[in-house]
């Protein structure tokens, strides 16, 4: 039987972006940084359509990064791994640095126009 050939990391990293690189399934991972949601939480402050919502929430469960438990009628989700948050405080980290850097880059603009 032959062996299957393993797949770079950087591929893998890929396709995690790849389900990340949608605002609205950010958004819905920032809520669940904050703690566990039902479905019908994370639609009272997104304010999309529920099957929007669901294909969103599906392409992050495939991803690995969140997991949903079912008690009745309601489902509830979950961060998958608490690296999940740090990887979102990262990247905030890394937008607000470049930003101070652009905001300042600006300001010299403007101050050069001005001499």
């Amino acid at each position: 039987m032959p062996q299957r050939a393993a797949v770079p990391i950087y591929e893998i990293k890929a396709d995690l972006f790849k389900a990340l690189a949608h605002p609205v399934r950010v958004r819905a991972l920032e809520l669940l940084a904050e703690q566990e949601q039902p479905v019908s939480a994370l639609l009272a402050d997104m304010g999309i359509e529920a099957s929007h919502l669901s294909q969103h929430l599906a392409v992050l469960r495939r991803a690995g990064v969140v997991t949903n438990v079912r008690a009745g009628n309601t489902v509830t989700y979950a961060l998958a791994d608490p690296s999940v948050a740090e990887m979102l405080a990262a990247a905030r980290a890394f937008l607000l640095h470049r930003l101070d850097a652009t905001t300042g880059a600006l300001a010299d603009l403007a101050g050069g126009a001005r001499a």
